[in-house]
């Protein structure tokens, strides 16, 4: 088990990606939050086994017909035991 702190740049507020994470953290099995920043970022934490957050990082790398991904901050740190879901911070 891995959680990650993530900063997310580029054309991701107003475009769904909020909802993207939400929708592919849960279909993988993953745990944590995501709010928009006041700077146009987008902040997540990300929790679960590696493999699977490799997999979340690369489909939001990706993005969609809206979303676009220009850079990613990654930053390791302290697990939050017994999280059960992945919501959005409004």
């Amino acid at each position: 088990m891995k959680r990650y702190y993530v900063i997310v740049e580029g054309r991701v507020q107003g475009v769904g990606f909020r909802y993207f994470c939400m929708r592919n953290a849960k279909e993988l099995g993953l745990t944590g939050t995501v709010r928009n920043m006041d700077n146009g970022m987008v902040e997540i934490y990300i929790q679960g086994d590696e493999y699977r957050i490799q997999q979340f990082l690369e489909i939001i790398k990706k993005g969609d017909y809206w979303i676009r991904v220009d850079e990613i901050t990654l930053k390791e740190v302290s697990l939050i035991k017994n999280e059960k879901t992945f919501s959005t911070i409004y």
